[in-house]
């Protein structure tokens, strides 16, 4: 062994030396834990088995995912369906900007080509498809978009340099196919958010899963976007700027117990602040804390304003962390300021976007603190209106006192996560520019 070799062990040795007084600790508090809780998930141990929990292997998965009554149509029948409709949604995408690209180099390219073939295939069979025919335009419309990309028969280039404009274009018709087409065409849907609707109402995990993933959707965008505006206010030369930085930042270190109380006072449907403002503009008070519909609305409110001073804060970090050098040159170029955001600020920014997105998607599949205090401890006001994925960890675990079954939803809800930090990481590969 050479003396390199042994200096390296010596330093990594005392490296982890170093380290072992951390380790140990989250050992105890971490490690443990989360080891006991997976092994936990397998075992039936409940207030009738207290001291005598037994084996009960895949048990309590099966009992969560059980359904109370029977829902509408099959998960796998809802899978075909949402490939079917994913597929075809991306095959618009590839027919605008082929069109697109038709009108810019005047030449017409076999992959525009085919996907106005099967949009016209699909738009003639939408009110008849079986699941039969759903499997087969799944295999036609997958190839259609594998031979998009493997054989560069379409110009990908204007899609990469348009890829918010691509992804909301398919989005929005994804919706629009999976839910309108039943409306307006009296076609039955089957996609798995159908199905996750309907199983919504029949088992109390799916109702927890729609409910968060609906605050989700809520609160992640809005916040993010609201916090970009802050930072980019704050990144300019104005009065006051330190003042306005500590105020934005004051609800996020704020106790959340109190933030509660706070904004169970605005929501009051009597003397509130938010529904005096509504009154005073001529609309209609709203009940926030006692209406279903506005549970989770009033969730991500609350949620939004104590982390939105967080957020910027990180925004107006990455903001000051551009090179003026690039704004110069671009203002020698002509370049207005919609121009330099959009060719400068958000391509540079995207590492900070990037990390604020995958925190905040985390941090709001694990909301709780806001339902319990704005409720009073329920899950909103009737209905389980409110019932989160924590939330329904925390009522198996601490008032139903089933430990066991209260495991495999925490890893359930970890899969889900998981699940959702996985495709953030694949996107974010692509679309993040890391500039030194």
């Amino acid at each position: 062994m050479t003396s390199a070799n042994v200096k390296k062990i010596k330093e990594g040795f005392l490296a982890y030396l170093f380290l072992l007084p951390a380790m140990i600790v989250l050992s105890i508090f971490t490690f443990w834990p989360v080891g006991f809780s997976f092994v936990l998930s397998f075992f039936k141990w409940d207030f009738r088995n207290m001291k005598n929990p037994y084996f009960y292997g895949l048990g309590n998965y099966k009992e969560i995912l059980k359904f109370d009554y029977p829902v509408k149509f099959p998960f796998y029948m809802g899978l075909i369906y949402s490939l079917m409709y994913i597929a075809i949604s991306l095959i618009l995408v590839f027919a605008i900007f082929g069109v697109i690209n038709v009108f810019k180099k005047k030449k017409i390219e076999i992959g525009t080509v085919l996907s106005i073939i099967s949009l016209f295939v699909y738009f003639i069979v939408r009110n008849n498809v079986i699941l039969t025919l759903a499997i087969i335009l799944d295999l036609i419309f997958w190839g259609v978009i594998i031979a998009n990309f493997k054989t560069k028969i379409i110009d990908k280039q204007i899609m990469k340099d348009h890829a918010w404009l691509a992804s909301v274009i398919g989005v929005v018709f994804y919706i629009i196919t999976e839910f309108k087409f039943s409306a307006f065409f009296k076609g039955q849907s089957y996609g798995i958010i159908d199905y996750l609707l309907d199983a919504s109402n029949k088992n109390l995990f799916f109702k927890a899963l729609v409910n968060t993933t609906y605050y989700v959707i809520l609160t992640v965008p809005i916040g993010l976007t609201l916090a970009l505006l802050i930072a980019l206010l704050l990144n300019n030369e104005i009065k006051f700027k330190a003042f306005f930085r500590t105020a934005f930042f004051i609800p996020f270190v704020t106790s959340s117990v109190a933030v509660g109380l706070i904004w169970k006072w605005i929501y009051n449907d009597d003397v509130g602040l938010l529904n005096y403002l509504l009154t005073t503009l001529g609309m209609q008070p709203v009940k926030w804390l006692k209406d279903a519909k506005w549970t989770i609305p009033t969730v991500s409110i609350v949620s939004i304003w104590k982390s939105v001073g967080y957020n910027a804060m990180i925004f107006l970090a990455g903001l000051q962390n551009i090179d003026t050098f690039y704004y110069e040159a671009a203002e020698v170029d002509g370049a207005n300021s919609v121009q330099k955001f959009f060719k400068i600020t958000w391509p540079l920014l995207s590492p900070t976007t990037f990390f604020l997105l995958i925190v905040s998607v985390i941090g709001a599949f694990k909301v709780f603190q806001e339902v319990f205090i704005l409720y009073d401890g329920l899950p909103g006001p009737y209905g389980n209106s409110g019932m989160t994925m924590v939330y329904y960890v925390f009522d198996l675990f601490y008032r139903q006192q089933r430990m066991g079954i209260a495991s495999a939803a925490a890893y359930l809800l970890f899969m889900v996560i998981l699940v959702f930090t996985f495709i953030q990481y694949r996107v974010g590969d692509k679309v993040v520019e890391y500039v030194s």
